[in-house]
């Protein structure tokens, strides 16, 4: 993928503010401090168009970027952070909900997990739950440049188990290296060409 044009539009909290049309979407969701940012910048060649945050938890909204003039990223917010207000991450869950739910131009949730730990109890829930509405998502496992090679395959495992996925189903990153950045690219056009199309679908 070539990235000719990256530019944050807006910070949503509900449907009516979500950008017009039919684009594509590529939704980012996992827990706080877990890379979002750093992933996002990283697969678009930018530095800071996501911001990274110094706070965990800090990000309460639904963050749109528009790539290419032609599809989105979707950043939503970080779940699981202790630190947060229990009253403002009650209200996250209705927020990510009706997105997940009420939005057709969703083509691939990327959940990411942080290699170097087993999935929490919040993680298992989303991919449950990602299963159960039959949306059609992406493990990405962040952060593979903090172990070693044979660490990431025992850690991979142990995801793979824990979330109940495939091995298709995972993918191992670095924003630091670029490491699985291309692999990733791929399966992102893939999901957006399936889903912009019709006629492709099964």
């Amino acid at each position: 993928m070539i990235i000719r044009s990256s530019e944050f539009i807006i910070s949503a909290v509900k449907q009516e503010q979500y950008p017009l049309g039919e684009e594509r979407e590529i939704v980012f969701v996992g827990r706080s401090n877990v890379g979002k940012s750093s992933l996002i910048n990283k697969l678009l060649g930018r530095r800071k168009l996501a911001h990274i945050s110094s706070n965990p938890g800090k990000t309460q909204t639904i963050n749109f970027y528009h790539i290419n003039e032609s599809f989105y990223f979707v950043d939503l917010p970080g779940y699981g952070y202790a630190k947060v207000a229990k009253e403002l991450r009650n209200t996250w869950g209705p927020m990510i909900e009706e997105y997940f739910i009420k939005r057709p131009n969703l083509a691939l949730v990327l959940m990411l997990v942080d290699i170097r730990h087993a999935p929490t109890k919040l993680d298992v829930a989303m991919a449950e739950w990602l299963q159960h509405i039959d949306r059609p998502f992406l493990v990405v496992a962040t952060k593979a440049d903090k172990i070693s090679h044979g660490a990431q395959a025992k850690q991979a495992s142990l995801i793979r188990k824990e979330l109940g996925i495939h091995a298709s189903s995972l993918i191992l990153t670095s924003s630091e290296t670029g490491y699985g950045m291309e692999g990733l690219w791929e399966r992102m056009e893939q999901a957006m060409e399936v889903t912009g199309n019709p006629d492709q679908v099964d």
